[in-house]
């Protein structure tokens, strides 16, 4: 059995039993999430989140690219959040790779080297303070009043608010 087989297996044997309002496809805590992918990252568990209470974004360190500018455009331009909530983590995969050395190892494996950043950080606090600028500085994202940013311990659970004052050097 395939891994998506195993998923499909569960979500059959779930049925409809996840509590939330899913009337619409405007989040009722008018609030959108960013984080990683990590799968140690529970978003739904971490905050008591119910369907339809949440835009929940996902991708590799949690960081703001331009896809998620993007969907955080549209999330609050169409869909009517006015908060975003960073999560980064301890023990990310993007502290163990450098920019160039990734770049370095996809081009020699495919001929093609990427155009796109991989976003590689060595102190996490540094790089939710960096998304929570970026995100701020954005033409695209009206509602920047209420963006905060944390960092996930994923051993013991505890979430820590990232100074976004603090100077990046910090």
């Amino acid at each position: 059995m395939t891994a998506i087989d195993e998923l499909l297996k569960r979500n059959y044997e779930l049925g409809n039993v996840v509590p939330g309002d899913r009337s619409s496809a405007k989040p009722s805590l008018q609030v959108a999430i960013l984080t990683c992918m990590d799968s140690r990252i529970r978003v739904f568990e971490i905050f008591g989140l119910k369907q339809g209470e949440a835009h929940v974004l996902r991708n590799a360190g949690g960081v703001v690219t331009d896809d998620a500018i993007r969907s955080l455009a549209l999330s609050q331009r169409k869909l009517g959040t006015r908060e975003v909530l960073l999560v980064h983590h301890t023990n990310c995969g993007l502290e163990m790779v450098t920019e160039d050395d990734f770049k370095d190892e996809l081009e020699a494996d495919t001929g093609l080297r990427p155009t796109w950043a991989v976003e590689a950080f060595k102190v996490v606090e540094q790089s939710v303070r960096g998304s929570m600028a970026r995100l701020r500085r954005s033409p695209f994202i009206p509602h920047t009043d209420k963006v905060r940013g944390f960092v996930y311990d994923v051993h013991t659970g505890e979430l820590r608010e990232v100074d976004a004052a603090e100077s990046q050097a910090a």
